[in-house]
């Protein structure tokens, strides 16, 4: 099996779970912070989607879907165009709200599939180049990917939990 074939089904996973943790929730179980200080389903959601999507357009040299297929007005976010979630107050977190949950996994679909293209087509020595020179040591692609996979599987998990949280406080 290639590299690519294992991270393809790491990030079909992110897929499944997304799905499953979103679909038929009701608008006010996702938007819901089980703490002032907490996130909602929708702003994790939204954030691993941002990442994935940030990242695998740098590395892979392609636009955002972000901004490239509407996405950003789609959501109208009170936010800069360009932000990913990362290091967010607890008052930018609470600006990230959706009418449903068709939203979120619309914009991850849209991000999976250029991920999907993009991880298709790589070799295993693309595996190798460097795409980030500010850590020490470098960062190549293949450690760049397994750490979007890393962050994504763990946002949606706890997603999952969130909304666990929140949908047992109202019952």
């Amino acid at each position: 099996m290639h590299a690519k074939d294992i991270l393809i089904d790491g990030f079909n996973r992110i897929l499944e779970e997304v799905h499953a943790t979103v679909e038929g929730v009701a608008p006010d179980v996702l938007n819901a912070r089980p703490a002032a200080d907490a996130n909602s389903v929708s702003w994790l959601i939204w954030h691993l989607t941002r990442v994935q999507d940030d990242h695998m357009a740098d590395a892979s040299g392609l636009d955002q879907v972000w901004l490239t297929q509407g996405w950003e007005k789609r959501f109208g976010l009170d936010l800069p165009r360009t932000a990913t979630g990362y290091g967010h107050s607890a008052a930018q977190v609470a600006k990230v709200r959706v009418g449903s949950g068709d939203l979120l996994t619309g914009y991850y679909d849209a991000v999976h599939e250029q991920s999907l293209q993009f991880l298709r087509g790589l070799t295993a020595k693309d595996f190798e180049r460097i795409v980030d020179e500010r850590w020490d040591p470098p960062v190549s692609l293949g450690v760049r990917l397994v750490s979007v996979l890393s962050d994504d599987l763990q946002h949606v998990g706890q997603a999952a939990y969130v909304r666990g949280l929140v949908q047992s406080a109202a019952a």
